[in-house]
């Protein structure tokens, strides 16, 4: 039964992959591209890794498709482009490439001949998900710390660097605001001045 789920699994990525690149028009193109995801995260459930395969849905599926998809929508006057790109065959060499790559570590590291089973035997006790909580707040838990300190500072960059942008519209805009106001005012002031001369009487 599992051997039958991975090949569709792996039917269903293939196909879907090739729709994400081939497809002419960009929503269709990331609709393909979830499914590769999500069938992407059943072949981690296949291998026991259920913390990846959750991983996988809620970044890649979720949050990193959602802003392809605002990409797109912004940029919606592209939907009319050729469907393969004029360097796909660079594309096609270079997927070959890391097939082979991954066929040669496939092969080299004895996967092939063990029947896959690379998980250390910690994993097989406790569980995926409990052996990663485990090694990184234990083994791994000031390198956790400083990955999140450093997205914390970025976070924080972000924000003031968008408030400071934001300020500094509003500061230019009312300049320009102000500027205009005084160029509009100086001609009705020459105009008053000009007609306050016409009527005083001359002696």
């Amino acid at each position: 039964m599992a051997q039958l789920f991975f090949f569709f699994f792996s039917a269903m990525i293939l196909g879907s992959a090739v729709v994400a690149i081939t497809a002419p028009n960009l929503i269709y193109s990331a609709l393909a591209l979830l499914v590769t995801l999500i069938h992407v995260a059943g072949i981690y459930v296949l291998l026991s890794a259920e913390f990846v395969a959750a991983v996988q849905i809620i970044v890649y599926a979720g949050a990193i498709l959602v802003l392809y998809l605002f990409v797109l929508m912004i940029f919606s006057e592209h939907q009319g482009q050729q469907a393969l790109h004029a360097s796909y065959p660079v594309g096609v060499f270079l997927g070959l490439v890391v097939l082979a790559e991954m066929l040669m570590v496939y092969w080299g590291t004895g996967a092939a001949s063990d029947g896959g089973t690379l998980a250390p035997p910690v994993w097989a006790k406790a569980g995926n998900t409990q052996a990663i909580g485990v090694l990184l707040y234990t083994k791994y838990l000031f390198p956790f710390e400083i990955a999140s300190i450093i997205l914390l500072v970025a976070m924080v960059g972000a924000i003031t660097l968008g408030k400071r942008s934001h300020k500094a519209k509003e500061v230019a805009g009312a300049n320009g605001s102000s500027n205009g106001h005084e160029t509009i005012a100086a001609p009705i002031s020459r105009v008053a001045v000009e007609h306050r001369q016409e009527e005083t009487p001359r002696v």
